[in-house]
């Protein structure tokens, strides 16, 4: 990427913001719109559309983000097993509690009250007991009785469902593999396409990581995993899950309704403190602002929701139908904007930041050490501004654990490094600054920090980065006072 500027001081909030691309945004100017309102990282979700229209949304995305001079990250979402209802006669079926409904084999259902799914072995996995959930939830049944060819389910809770909607099976034990045909092939071209994230839905084990880690490998890509959370199996899993893979998201749609929903809110905050804990990127998603698919303001709950969230300590959260398909989709990234700046000065109490713990095992010690002292150097003399210079934008990541509430400026020789960055809580990606020479950087980033504002005659600015003697980790701090 050439060389970029430092936005506008306005103050871009610390928590990031991940959007989802579809036809509410699909021009290169609105897109440049949502990135001037605050998006850090675009998302492509593969379960809707063709792959042609898929890599014109990533050319344009790229497009965007040379039109608006800052790095942008691009989140493929790999659709996953999700199982959808057939075609129903008519495009509709109202289910009334008490009455029975069966599961059949096929792809169109024979009768009214008949439903077929796209997953064909479904009726041989069903078992007598089994709950089974309709339209994200709206509707509930429980199975009674199995045959060859067909599973007789009793309704349990009324609603409507129409063709192609999702069903969630809470508990049941699937044969269908997390990284299908489909999502491998998907996999295969976003890695080829140069994504930053690859987002992997329904992770039921730390193996399902493993094997798209895999995957993006053989391909020769540096694409990252992003685990979505959303079934119980990898509750029972997390700490692996977590452990193995490069960031978290936590998937609220179907988690809400492969558990209790009541459960949902202390789930989320278990997930993103074990994220804290391991230093991983968390993105709390789904209905964050739905509402604003059709009104100019949110609900006071949905304002609510973004807060919650921001003070759990998300490192990001994520718009969905609201920029995709929405009428307000610059809105409502401004809206989550405002949200994030009236809610991070509440997070100052530090309680969200890594334990000031330094662990000898850390495979990278030395960075380790020198970044947590940088972190409390910038603190202890009110910095402005803490700089790093980081090849993979894992410093950059440790620094943003820390919660410092100080600005940090990443900057990369590396393009790649520079859009990981745009996931990193507090963290602000700079494009074309000189890393080899500390003298040389600190003076690019300081012209650069004092035109757009954040900077100004006798503000301190703390620098990490390496000697470029033998040792390759991270070992220098210059604290540097602005004349």
């Amino acid at each position: 990427m050439s060389a970029a500027k430092l936005p506008p001081n306005r103050r871009p909030s610390q928590t990031k913001i991940v959007a989802t691309v579809g036809p509410a945004c699909s021009e290169v100017d609105r897109l440049v719109e949502l990135i001037q309102a605050g998006v850090d990282v675009f998302r492509v979700n593969t379960a809707h559309g063709s792959r042609e229209e898929h890599q014109q949304r990533l050319d344009d995305i790229r497009e965007a983000s040379r039109r608006a001079g800052q790095p942008i990250a691009i989140l493929v979402d790999l659709a996953g097993p999700k199982i959808r209802l057939g075609e129903l006669p008519g495009d509709l079926l109202q289910c009334t509690a008490g009455e029975c409904i069966r599961f059949v084999r096929g792809d169109k259902a024979p009768r009214p009250g008949d439903l077929v799914t796209t997953y064909d072995p479904l009726v041989d996995e069903l078992t007598v007991g089994d709950r089974i959930m309709l339209a994200d939830g709206i509707v509930a049944l429980v199975v009674e009785h199995v045959e060859p060819d067909a599973a007789t389910c009793r309704v349990i809770q009324s609603g409507q469902v129409r063709s192609r909607q999702g069903v969630n099976l809470p508990g049941v034990k699937l044969s269908v593999p997390t990284l299908g045909d489909v999502d491998r092939d998907n996999a295969a071209w976003a890695a080829d396409a140069g994504v930053d994230f690859l987002g992997l839905s329904f992770v039921r084990s730390a193996g399902d990581v493993r094997e798209l880690k895999s995957l993006i490998e053989s391909r020769g890509a540096t694409a990252q995993v992003v685990a979505k959370i959303e079934k119980p199996e990898a509750l029972d899993q997390l700490d692996e899950i977590v452990q193995t893979t490069d960031a978290v998201m936590v998937a609220r749609g179907d988690l809400g309704v492969e558990i209790d929903i009541a459960q949902v809110p202390v789930v989320q905050k278990r997930i993103i403190g074990l994220c804290h804990r391991l230093n991983k990127p968390v993105i709390v998603a789904t209905q964050m602002l739905d509402s604003m698919q059709h009104s100019r303001i949110p609900t006071r709950a949905e304002a609510t929701d973004v807060a919650n969230a921001i003070l759990d300590g998300a490192d990001a959260c994520m718009l969905s139908g609201e920029t995709a398909v929405g009428l307000y989709a610059v809105e409502a990234v401004e809206v989550m904007h405002r949200i994030a700046l009236a809610t991070e000065p509440l997070n100052r109490s530090r309680e969200h930041a890594r334990p000031i713990e330094f662990d000898p095992a850390d495979p990278e010690p030395i960075t380790e050490a020198t970044a947590m002292a940088a972190g409390r150097l910038a603190e202890h003399l009110d910095a402005r501004m803490v700089l790093v210079a980081s090849a993979s934008g894992q410093t950059a990541l440790r620094l943003s654990k820390d919660r410092l509430f100080v600005p940090t400026i990443g900057v990369s020789n590396s393009d790649a490094a520079l859009r990981r960055m745009c996931l990193y809580w507090g963290v602000i990606p700079l494009a074309g600054a000189p890393t080899e020479d500390s003298g040389e950087l600190l003076e690019f980033v300081t012209r650069q920090a004092r035109d757009a504002g954040y900077l100004t005659s006798g503000d301190r600015v703390v620098l990490i980065a390496g000697t470029g003697l033998h040792v390759a980790e991270h070992n220098m701090i210059v604290v540097h006072e602005i004349a």
